[in-house]
C-alpha cells in the first residue's frame, strides 16, 4: 500500500510514522526546517505509549512521488482549495483522498439521502473550489481523536487518544476503507470504519467549536475555560446550539454536553489549535468549524444567536492575522 502524507506536521506526522512502521510505502510531503529534519533523522514520536523512530520517505516533490493508494491529509482545511497541484501528480484511478480535518467538510452533503443531498456550504467550499481541488467521488472522511504537537521539526509529541475514525460519505463500507483501516491498525492505531461518520464529526465539532474559538479570544486553556463560571456556562450554550443545527441536518451525536465537557476538562492545561495558530501568526481554521454552523442554521431555521455572535468577533480576530483574499474560481486552485 502505497500512501502519500500532504502536510507532514504534528497529526500528519503521526500517522505516517505509524503507517511506515505497519510497512506501508510512505511518503511525507513537507518544506523548509520540517522537510530537513525528516530526511535527517524520521519522524521521532514522543508518547506515554511508548517512543519510537520511523524513517519514511520526505520530499516537497510531489512529482517524484507518483500515483499512490491513499492520500492523507494533514492541512488545515483553509488550505485545501489551493491544494490541487499537489493531489493531481498523487492520482491514479482509485486513489483516496483522506481527509483529517476538524469542523464541517465539504463533502458533508455528498449522497447524503434527504432535502440538502449534494447541497454545497459556501463557507467551506467557496465558488466549488475545494470540490474541484478535491473531488468528491475520491473524498473519504476522518475524524481525529488524537491529541498531538509538533514539539520541534521532525519531533512529534503524542498526549493521548489514537482514535482515527473513517467513512465514506455513503455510508458504505468500502474496499478502500477497510486497506486504510488495517494499515493504521497494524500501526498501533485505532481506526473505525464509521457507517455514520456524520455522528462522529458533530461528537468532536460540539468541543471545537466552542473550546477553538474561546481559547483564541481569551488566550485560556481547555481547563481555563472550564474553571471560569462564564465561560463554562457559554460553552454550554454554544453546544446546545450545535445540537439543535446537528439535528435539523439528520445527525444526532450520541453524547451529552456532560460527558463532552468532562472529556474537554479532563485535557488540561493544552493550548487548542486555533490558539496555537494565532500565537504563531497563522489563519485560524474558523470557516469550517463556526461559519459553517452558521451557515447551517440559516440553512435550516435554527436559532442561534451565541454562535453567530463568537463567530463574528472571532472572524475579526482572524482578519487581523490574515485580510481576506478573493477566493479564486474553480478549476484554478
Amino acid at each position: 500500500m502505497k500512501v502519500a502524507v500532504l502536510g507532514a506536521g504534528a497529526i500528519g506526522g503521526y500517522v505516517g510514522a505509524s503507517l511506515c512502521r505497519a510497512g506501508a510505502a510512505v511518503h511525507l510531503v513537507a518544506r523548509g526546517p520540517q522537510l530537513a529534519a525528516l530526511r535527517a533523522h524520521g519522524v521521532r514520536v514522543h508518547s506515554p505509549r511508548g517512543d519510537f523512530t520511523a524513517h519514511p520517505h520526505a520530499t516537497d516533490d510531489v512529482e517524484e512521488i507518483g500515483p499512490v493508494d491513499h492520500i492523507f491529509l494533514g492541512l488545515k482545511a483553509n488550505s485545501y482549495a489551493a491544494a490541487g497541484p499537489m493531489v493531481r501528480p498523487l492520482l491514479h484511478d482509485t486513489t483516496s483522498i483522506i481527509a483529517a480535518q476538524n469542523g464541517i467538510p465539504w463533502w458533508y452533503f455528498h449522497r447524503l439521502a434527504g432535502p440538502y443531498e449534494d447541497h454545497r456550504i459556501r463557507s467551506v467550499d467557496p465558488e466549488g473550489v475545494v470540490t474541484a481541488a478535491l473531488p468528491l467521488e475520491r473524498a473519504v472522511g476522518c475524524v481525529v481523536f488524537a491529541a498531538t504537537e509538533l514539539e520541534s521539526p521532525g519531533v512529534v509529541r503524542h498526549f493521548e487518544g489514537t482514535r482515527f475514525s473513517i467513512g465514506e460519505p455513503d455510508g458504505s463500507i468500502s474496499s478502500r476503507c477497510t486497506e486504510f483501516s488495517e494499515a493504521m491498525v497494524a500501526g498501533g492505531l485505532k481506526c473505525p470504519v464509521e457507517p455514520d461518520l456524520r455522528r462522529d464529526i458533530w461528537v468532536k465539532l460540539m468541543g471545537n467549536i466552542a473550546f477553538n474559538p474561546i481559547s483564541a479570544l481569551t488566550r485560556a486553556t481547555m481547563a481555563g475555560i472550564c474553571r471560569h463560571n462564564g465561560t463554562r456556562e457559554l460553552v454550554t450554550t454554544m453546544m446546545r446550539e450545535t445540537l439543535d443545527v446537528a439535528e435539523r441536518v439528520g445527525s444526532q451525536p450520541d453524547v451529552s454536553i456532560e460527558r463532552r465537557m468532562a472529556g474537554a476538562e479532563r485535557t488540561g492545561e493544552h493550548k487548542t489549535s486555533t490558539l496555537q495558530d494565532l500565537e504563531r501568526g497563522k489563519p485560524m481554521e474558523l470557516d469550517v468549524l463556526l461559519a459553517a454552523v452558521v451557515e447551517l442554521a440559516d440553512l435550516t431555521g435554527a436559532h442561534v444567536p451565541t454562535l453567530r455572535a463568537i463567530a463574528a468577533v472571532s472572524d475579526l480576530l482572524n482578519e487581523q492575522i490574515a485580510p481576506r483574499e478573493p477566493a479564486p474560481a474553480a478549476g484554478t486552485a
